[in-house]
């Protein structure tokens, strides 16, 4: 027996319920302000009006957007079985608001001088998925 071995395994990844009505509504180009408001727990909206304010130079606004989405994803997540940790795949698309917003989260406070917290959610991001890191890189 290897003394190093891990001998707890991994949890399961978690996959989100997938939310076809908003997903569409954002996919057809209707403003991710009228999706969220609509849809208030479809986080890739939250994290499209991040991405949105963070390239308009409003970074408060980012901040404020990109929490809400990180915030309304911690409830799917536990929801959906998740323990606070372990794999939440990029390849399941209903996934992707939440990492999005985690990624939009730490680059919002990165901008407005939250540097933990920054560090603490791209941490986050590469540990729930090292290929949502690897995509959302800007």
């Amino acid at each position: 027996m290897d003394p190093h071995k891990n001998l707890l395994s991994e949890p399961a990844a978690t996959h989100l319920p997938d939310a076809p009505e908003a997903r569409e509504a954002l996919a057809s180009g209707s403003d991710p302000a009228e999706v969220a408001a609509r849809f208030p727990t479809y986080t890739a909206a939250w994290a499209r009006l991040a991405e949105r304010a963070l390239d308009a130079g409003e970074p408060v606004a980012a901040y404020a957007y990109a929490r809400t989405g990180y915030h309304r994803s911690l409830d799917q997540l536990r929801g959906a079985g998740w323990k606070g940790h372990g794999p939440v795949p990029w390849e399941h698309e209903p996934n992707q608001g939440f990492l999005r917003s985690l990624n939009m989260l730490a680059q919002a406070a990165e901008a407005i001088g939250e540097s933990d917290e920054a560090q603490r959610c791209a941490s986050f991001l590469q540990d729930s998925s090292p290929e949502a890191a690897e995509a959302l890189r800007r």
